[in-house]
């Protein structure tokens, strides 16, 4: 789990992104929820490797659509603010596939973490511009969003 620090520089990110304060008991859910749609996308991954007589899954296998990869650029961008590198290594889950992960794949997972986040935190906003601290119903509907496409 996260400790004092981490916390504090994932909700610098939220505010950083969005102008939003989510506190700690918002971290387990997010952290549970951009977990699945990395989950998610290295599913699709493993069959487009698969499908291209692959073992490893590369990067270029992930499905990362134009909106994500922006995303992705707009967290680096942060995280050379914040430093949250080292939080996201831990944070971004590696579920067993059949097919491992090449080294380059490894190194991208915490950025598409970022990316994703930076995504849900701009998502409330758009739920409700003038929001400052999302409640369950905001979750739910940002979830709601993020499972239809991605």
């Amino acid at each position: 789990m996260l400790d004092v620090k981490g916390i504090s520089k994932l909700e610098r990110l939220f505010r950083m992104a969005a102008q939003l304060d989510v506190d700690k008991d918002d971290l387990q859910r997010y952290t549970d929820f951009v977990n699945q749609k990395i989950y998610d996308l290295l599913l699709r991954a493993e069959a487009a490797a698969t499908a291209n007589g692959r073992d490893i899954i590369q990067p270029h296998d992930l499905p990362i659509t134009k909106g994500l990869q922006e995303r992705v650029h707009e967290f680096k961008r942060f995280n050379a603010e914040i430093d949250l590198q080292s939080i996201l290594d831990a944070l971004a889950a590696r579920p067993p596939l059949d097919l491992a992960y090449s080294d380059e794949t490894e190194a991208e997972l915490p950025r598409i973490f970022g990316g994703v986040s930076v995504g849900l935190a701009k998502t409330f906003k758009i739920i409700d511009p003038d929001l400052k601290n999302p409640q369950t119903r905001h979750w739910e509907l940002a979830m709601g969003i993020f499972n239809l496409l991605l």
